[in-house]
């Protein structure tokens, strides 16, 4: 093997574990102990056969009844139980309710059911180099309780430190924002960004046997140091972006007029006049403030 080649992931599998009902064994435990007491006080009131048999009887009875006992475990709903034999993994039982399995297999319980985690906030630079903090809930579930068991530490931690690193990635890719609308951006298309970054956990936390149901950002904003210059150029931009709206509106509006006036005869203006005409247009419908009028009441020319 070269210094370069890495042995393959050894990866657990989830398997059903043999067990049995509860209820069951507690009825064998029940008898196998009533059946020692019969025997015990049989051989103490000295009837039947000799005392020493009933009495070794009742004894071994007794033991495996209250050595049974030590077998029961209970699983709630949406919960499970792995099943080892001295370190070594025999199963999952994923049955509710009261169940057995022989005393000297452990059990370990985790549970199945979905788990919402909102991670802290951190500082990532977006894809422009720009500083911002970042949030996300994500909502997980284990499926498979062996990887999550025993091919992790800790399976909650890990899902915690890998929800960082998704968040970081997916940061790190994108802008925060833009202000023409040509890119994917962190704010202005959360469906994206968020089937992303549940596609990146999901592939991240398979090694613990954790999927993801449900993700998305509950946090994101410009860095302090960077928040009031940043606000300023989103200002400068929206108004830039405004004005350019009304510009070509206006441009526009002018180039009807003066294609209606001329078709329609009402009229005749040289290309000085048509200038002043565009450029009083132009501003009155680019102008912020009411434009006031100032009527010639003599000839036009």
């Amino acid at each position: 093997m070269s210094p370069t080649d890495t042995p393959a992931l050894n990866r657990s599998r989830e398997y059903a574990a043999t067990t049995q009902s509860g209820y069951v064994m507690l009825l064998v435990s029940l008898a196998l102990v009533a059946i020692a007491a019969w025997l015990f006080i049989g051989a103490v009131q000295g009837e039947g056969p000799p005392a020493g048999l009933p009495l070794i009887g009742a004894l071994v009875l007794g033991f495996l009844g209250l050595l049974i006992l030590t077998g029961f475990y209970m699983i709630n709903p949406n919960e499970a139980a792995a099943i080892q034999l001295f370190g070594a993994y025999k199963g999952t039982d994923r049955n509710e309710g009261l169940r057995w399995v022989l005393p000297w297999l452990a059990r370990k319980k985790i549970a199945v059911r979905a788990n919402n985690v909102i991670s802290q906030t951190i500082k990532v630079n977006d894809a422009r180099g720009n500083p911002i903090e970042m949030g996300a809930q994500v909502v997980w579930r284990v499926t498979d309780t062996a990887q999550a068991l025993f091919d992790v530490d800790d399976y909650r931690e890990f899902v915690n430190a890998q929800i960082e690193a998704a968040v970081r990635a997916i940061g790190s890719r994108y802008p925060y924002d833009d202000i023409e609308h040509l890119e994917i951006t962190l704010r202005g298309n959360h469906d994206e960004v968020g089937v992303e970054l549940r596609s990146a956990l999901i592939e991240r936390l398979s090694v613990a046997g954790i999927t993801v149901d449900e993700c998305g950002l509950t946090h994101l904003a410009y860095a302090p140091e960077i928040a009031g210059a940043m606000l300023r150029r989103q200002q400068a931009e929206a108004v830039i972006s405004a004005r350019k709206k009304l510009v070509e509106g206006a441009v526009t509006m002018v180039e009807m007029a003066l294609s209606q006036l001329s078709e329609r005869g009402v009229v005749d203006l040289d290309d000085e006049r048509k200038a002043a005409m565009v450029s009083n247009l132009m501003v009155v419908l680019c102008g912020e403030r009411d434009t006031q009028p100032v009527v010639n009441a003599g000839s036009l020319y």
